[in-house]
Formats: C-alpha cells, structure tokens, sequence
C-alpha cells in the first residue's frame, strides 16, 4: 500500500485520564476517517524533564498528515515536579489508563499500534503484554513499533544506560522478578513488533533491539529488526529516511 497524500489534521484535543497534570493525552486527527489508531509514547529514561509536548507532539502531527488518528500520550515521569510522581508502578498505570481512555474517545479500536521512542519504545512493548500482568486491556494493543527502545531493563542496568535510569524508574536493580515490567522478560509478544533502530546509536545500543529479536523469534513471536542509519534521534525525526521507513511499517498494517 502506497503511503497516501497528506492531509492537515482538522481536530487536535486533549483529554485527561486522571487528576494529575501529566495524566492526559492529545488527539490528532487527519480530515478523513482514520486508518487506524497510533499511540504515540515519547521518550527521555522516564524522566520528568522529557515531555509528550517537546519530543511526542512533532511525531503525532506527522501521523495525522498521512492519516492515522494519533495519541499524544503523557504519563507520571521520574523526578522533580511537574512531570513527576512516575516510576513502578506509577508509570505503568498511567501508560495502560491512557491507551483504555481511547475506549471512551469515539474511535475505531481495532487497529492500536503503540509507537514509543527508547523509553517509550519500552512501554510500546509492555503495553502490548499488560493483560497478561495485572493491568486493565479494554483497548488492546495490536501491532507495536519500537524506536531506538529500552526493550532488556536487565541488560540496560548492566550497561549502565541514562546513568542508572532503569534503577532509578523501577526504585531496585531489575532482577528475574521484575518480569512484569521488562519486555525481554515477557516474550513471546502476542502481536508483531517492529524494532527501528540506528545503527550508530550511542544513548540505548543497538544490541537492546537485535537481541530482543533474536530471543522473541526463537520464542515464536513475530518480530523485525529494522536497522537503519543514524543516531538516537534519527528514528523520531520526521523528515528523516528513517520516518520514511516507519511509515512504510505503519502502511503494511492499514
């Protein structure tokens, strides 16, 4: 499927899924009926100084140029207010309350592919496994993209990634107890994931996606790598090649 003209989203609204400040998500909307649904979850270790609006909202606009309704979606972060009051399993409530909201927000929610960028590209994966922990599905996730994601919480310790960020999110180090919580541990994935990342990557290694492919195909599920050229930041540029491929994953869904 070819990827269609864009359109200028004609409706962007936010709408809140709690009381705290952070939990909320903006909707964008394309001037036709939506193709399907793309929840798109922002990046930044967790952390509260990294926000939907600064590194979310160019991605979500994009998306709704070529037609998809996108979600914009915020959630409690680690750290100092505003943005904070986030860790586990703060951030995983809000994550998995946020994707529910669509229920309530006159879509189409058959198609619900989360679309997250290095931390975010964590909670893409995990929320695409949440009924399966202890969290609310009323909207299940049905396909996931992951960009430049955390997607090993054990291996991303070890490696010391966003100095000591995974500790830091989950309040311990991660050990085989914390499968409830890291993607790796939650394999095989009951929905395809697509795992972009750049092959000159100095912030999250391209070993967290290749190995998480390498173990989630062994375990049966449907997974790519998608190795591209460029840095971290590459994959949520949307003038990028990178973009380009993305869009062409988001074609072969709807």
């Amino acid at each position: 499927m070819s990827t269609p003209e864009p359109t200028a989203p004609v409706e962007r609204a936010r709408h809140t899924y709690g009381e705290d400040p952070s939990q909320y998500g903006e909707l964008y909307l394309p001037a036709a009926k939506p193709r399907g649904i793309v929840v798109v979850i922002h990046g930044g270790f967790w952390r509260s100084e990294y926000s939907a609006q600064a590194l979310g909202a160019p991605l979500a606009a994009a998306l709704a140029e070529q037609g998809w309704a996108a979600w914009n979606l915020e959630y409690r972060r680690i750290g100092g207010a505003p943005g904070g009051g986030g860790g586990a399993p703060a951030t995983f409530d809000d994550v998995a309350a946020g994707i529910d909201k669509l229920a309530d927000l006159d879509l189409d929610t058959s198609t619900v592919v989360t679309l997250g960028h290095s931390a975010g590209g964590h909670l893409a994966a995990w929320a695409a496994a949440r009924g399966k922990h202890g969290w609310t599905e009323q909207v299940p996730v049905t396909h996931v993209i992951s960009q430049a994601g955390v997607l090993d919480l054990r291996a991303a310790d070890a490696a010391g990634l966003g100095n000591g960020a995974v500790e830091a999110f989950l309040g311990h180090t991660p050990t085989a107890a914390d499968a409830r919580y890291d993607p790796a541990q939650q394999l095989p994935l009951g929905v395809p994931i697509w795992c972009v990342h750049g092959d000159a990557d100095a912030n999250v290694p391209l070993s967290q996606s290749s190995e998480y492919v390498e173990k989630a195909v062994a375990a049966g599920a449907t997974a790519e790598l998608v190795e591209i050229s460029g840095d971290h930041f590459t994959v949520i540029d949307p003038g990028s090649p990178a973009w380009k491929r993305q869009l062409e994953i988001l074609d072969s869904i709807a």
